[in-house]
């Protein structure tokens, strides 16, 4: 399926790049649906989860998870503009009641319950070091382990991942197929924390 064919049938807007970026913060740019589509066929994610999209911007990963898999998505991006447009998906996406959506830096977000983490580059390692730790807080406590996902991973996320100690690699699920030029960074690296 194409792009706007994906968003039809979710009945979603997240086309498009959003350059409201700063220092520490990347750019919106989507997850492409192939890659969505590897992710939800993989196992990785069941419908007993909660993912936790950080940096989610128009929703397009929360709304294909939980259309796909049946899962509970947390959705957070720190930019007001990026969250009205995911709850204005929210509003028309069949199964946007499965999705929660918040305005909230990373760094500030207190884990509620998720056992699933997605992550595409959405800021700078010094703040991937700092949700890190409130991962492993967050895991003392939750009675489950945890799984974060890392599309198109950049070596300075896979080396902070590397350096923490709890953090294993789990899977990867290769996506070079998907694209031209057969770039070694198109994958989702899986990493469990136990």
């Amino acid at each position: 399926m194409t792009e706007r064919e994906w968003e039809r049938r979710l009945h979603i807007r997240s086309i498009g790049r959003e350059d409201e970026s700063s220092p520490h913060y990347a750019p919106y740019e989507p997850t492409p649906y192939p890659v969505l589509e590897r992710l939800a066929q993989s196992g990785l994610v069941r419908r007993r989860d909660h993912l936790l999209d950080y940096g989610c911007g128009k929703g397009r990963v929360a709304f294909f998870m939980a259309a796909s898999v049946g899962c509970r998505v947390t959705g957070i991006d720190r930019s007001p503009a990026l969250i009205t447009a995911a709850k204005e998906n929210r509003k028309t996406c069949p199964k946007g009641d499965r999705v929660h959506l918040t305005c909230c830096s990373a760094e500030q977000y207190e884990i509620e319950g998720q056992n699933v983490f997605f992550f595409f580059n959405p800021f700078s390692e010094i703040i991937f070091e700092c949700v890190l730790r409130r991962l492993a807080r967050a895991r003392e406590t939750a009675g489950r382990p945890f799984t974060v996902l890392c599309y198109y991973p950049s070596e300075a996320y896979i080396r902070c991942l590397q350096a923490r100690d709890g953090f294993e690699p789990l899977q990867e699920i290769d996506c070079r197929d998907l694209f031209s030029g057969r770039n070694p960074r198109e994958r989702i690296a899986a990493w469990r924390l136990d």
